[in-house]
């Protein structure tokens, strides 16, 4: 196995993290067009996570708050956001790092976003390297390159469930009003 130099997991995963933040930069300045608002689930342990101790108490591992109705004072920075909510009747202020967020989701659309925890893309990673060197040694560098080669066609990209067309029985053909591409029909032979 190949090992990804330029971590396309953690540069996905700042990407779809991007989305977050765009999306709350402009639910911060506009408000909530339409039917619009959103759970975030988030690791309270992670740096940076600012709650109350009756909260941490009570959310000692995950939390997931909804954004739709009332809220207060959204501000977002470049690393994390901010947020006024009321639990039980008590307001509270959250600050919120990006890096701490574990999913996303706007029920109104049905579109979500789950994101890999930091020490599994380092497992990951770690995996992928120890992976390397085993396959170097037993096999050489040139076999190596190839197999990694020949996986690039069987990797799957994470899309929601909805976007996904069923797989026909001959991979080329349109399924369900979308066409499925696959990489094998790019790859030379």
């Amino acid at each position: 196995m190949a090992v990804d130099h330029i971590r396309y997991d953690l540069l996905t995963q700042e990407a779809m993290r991007g989305v977050v933040r765009r999306v709350l930069r402009d639910a911060a300045t506009k408000g909530l067009a339409g039917e619009h608002h959103f759970f975030i689930s988030f690791s309270t342990r992670a740096p940076g996570v600012k709650l109350s101790p009756r909260l941490r108490a009570q959310y000692a591992e995950e939390m997931t708050i909804v954004l739709q109705h009332q809220f207060w004072d959204l501000t977002v920075a470049d690393d994390s956001f901010e947020v006024g909510l009321s639990f039980n009747g008590i307001p509270e202020r959250l600050t919120v790092p990006f890096a701490a967020i574990r999913g996303f989701f706007d029920p109104s659309v049905n579109f979500g976003l789950q994101f890999a925890e930091a020490a599994a893309l380092s497992a990951h990673q770690g995996a992928a390297q120890s992976t390397l060197s085993r396959t170097e040694v037993a096999a050489g560098a040139d076999s190596e390159k190839s197999q990694a080669a020949s996986d690039v066609g069987h990797k799957s990209l994470p899309v929601s469930a909805d976007t996904v067309a069923p797989v026909a029985d001959t991979p080329d053909k349109p399924a369900g009003g979308a066409e499925v591409v696959r990489l094998d029909r790019f790859r030379k032979k």
